[in-house]
């Protein structure tokens, strides 16, 4: 079993073990989850549970090289090349009913946000470093300007002239 959300908070020096047991606590009656109980509790942001998650994320999924992967045409369709390109996010193929989708763990919450309101399956995310992503993507979703390289680049929304 990979780690707990409450052991990466504790390991990261967000919580105490004491916090832990007392977010554990209330949520055997409160019934939300640990993250919204450790903004609610003890103040933590969301930006650091979102990487708390992140990291107890990484523990638990399997880390692929997209070169190495099959890429099924099928999975492909269900997005375009510049939401591959902006979420930074691989179809790779379908396991059963759900799509195995890879990202870089920089990426993750943004492509589990996209993936949640735009893909019609079921998705489960698989790992990749930023170069070899940006490699699969540059192959399957050729676009003018985009590197492999540009997936090592933070995402920045522009921001509109005044």
């Amino acid at each position: 079993m990979g780690l707990r959300l409450g052991e990466v908070m504790v390991a990261q020096g967000l919580l105490t073990e004491h916090q832990v047991q007392q977010i554990l606590h209330h949520q055997k009656h409160a019934h939300r989850p640990f993250g919204v109980l450790a903004e609610d509790l003890f103040g933590i942001s969301e930006d650091e549970v979102e990487r708390a998650w992140v990291a107890q994320y990484a523990s638990l999924t399997r880390h692929v090289n997209p070169g190495d992967e099959k890429v099924d045409p099928e999975a492909m369709r269900l997005i375009d090349r510049r939401q591959a390109w902006q979420f930074r996010v691989l179809p790779v193929r379908f396991d059963g009913d759900e799509l195995m989708i890879a990202t870089t763990p920089e990426h993750l919450v943004r492509a589990l946000r996209f993936a949640s309101r735009c893909i019609p399956r079921a998705c489960f995310f698989v790992l990749s470093e930023a170069r070899p992503l940006g490699e699969a993507l540059v192959r399957y979703y050729p676009m003018a300007g985009m590197t492999a390289e540009s997936v090592e680049k933070p995402f920045k929304v522009p921001v509109p002239a005044r």
